[in-house]
């Protein structure tokens, strides 16, 4: 029979290799490999499947447009956009590097000025545990935990700081 700490670490482990899925998928150069071996698939797919041709044409546009988007480094937030029906209030904030920058409540801003990327984040930019907890769960929590919110990786974010804002 298994113990308690050996279930929990195991849970633990499984978490932590998410985090490695998590940086891949966050990272620019393998977002453009997926898009790129992608469209060379439906190219092929184009070529001998004749009865799909018109499905894989326009599925093929999409990940042209797509990658033309992480190319340029442009992402807008469809729900600002909906709301605004301005594409410029609407524009992801990115980094220099391309990464995408969020604000101290974990949503992805579109003012440069508010945000930061994940990673830039500690616990002395939180006020509170709540606020803090609010963060890490939104960007990933224990499994994309680049920032050392969660020390002892169990699952409670920045536990030094007061359980409630000053």
């Amino acid at each position: 029979m298994e113990t308690l700490e050996t279930k929990s670490e195991k849970v633990t482990e499984k978490k932590a290799g998410t985090s490695k899925v998590n940086q891949l998928r966050g990272s620019r150069k393998v977002r453009l490999w997926v898009i790129g071996i992608l469209m060379l698939i439906v190219g092929i797919m184009f070529v001998f499947w004749t009865k799909a041709r018109i499905a894989l044409a326009a599925i093929f546009i999409t990940l042209l447009a797509a990658f033309g988007l992480e190319v340029s480094q442009n992402d807008w937030d469809l729900g600002t956009l909906m709301k605004t029906g301005s594409f410029q209030e609407s524009k992801v904030a990115r980094d220099a590097v391309g990464n995408v920058l969020f604000d101290k409540l974990g949503n992805i801003t579109t003012d440069s000025s508010r945000g930061k990327t994940a990673d830039e984040y500690n616990c002395d930019d939180f006020s509170s545990q709540p606020e803090a907890q609010a963060f890490f769960e939104k960007v990933g929590g224990v499994g994309n935990d680049v920032n050392r919110l969660d020390g002892n990786k169990d699952g409670e974010a920045c536990e030094s700081l007061p359980k409630t804002a000053k």
